[in-house]
């Protein structure tokens, strides 16, 4: 037992390794680690996420790959125009006129493809006058 009641203030406690200095530091290396990460992990794509297509940079494949949802599939040469008022694209197959497939999209923008062949999956919808009438999920540029 310390029967010393008095107590000399000016001497500083044991270190045990935990000063101010290094707790500061180390906040500030966590909020910047954080930040880094988290900036990092927004630039990943998300799954099922509309890839958007800029005339400038041509991607292969733009929409939403969900191929539940958009069980058919086409491809052909895209050409603008619909039959009587269903479809504003449409697809030019072998076959002549019987064969297209018209087409309309409220995900992709099928007028950057114009002319170009490619590969489309969609949703088949009743038409009067188209013989094949879809609605387009998801576009792949042929070679």
């Amino acid at each position: 037992m310390d029967n010393n009641l008095i107590h000399n203030l000016d001497q500083k406690p044991p270190s045990d390794g935990f000063t101010y200095p290094k707790f500061f530091l180390f906040v500030a290396f966590t909020v910047l680690l954080g930040t880094a990460l988290g900036f990092g992990l927004t630039k990943l794509p998300k799954k099922g996420e509309s890839t958007n297509l800029s005339s400038a940079q041509a991607e292969k494949t733009v929409g939403i790959a969900d191929k539940k949802t958009f069980k058919d599939k086409a491809e052909g040469k895209l050409k603008e125009g619909g039959i009587d008022g269903e479809g504003n694209f449409h697809l030019e197959r072998p076959g002549g006129i019987s064969q297209n497939v018209y087409l309309t999209s409220t995900t992709v923008d099928l007028s950057q493809y114009i002319g170009k062949k490619i590969r489309v999956w969609g949703e088949t919808f009743a038409a009067e006058k188209a013989g094949w009438l879809m609605d387009v999920g998801l576009v792949e540029i042929l070679k």
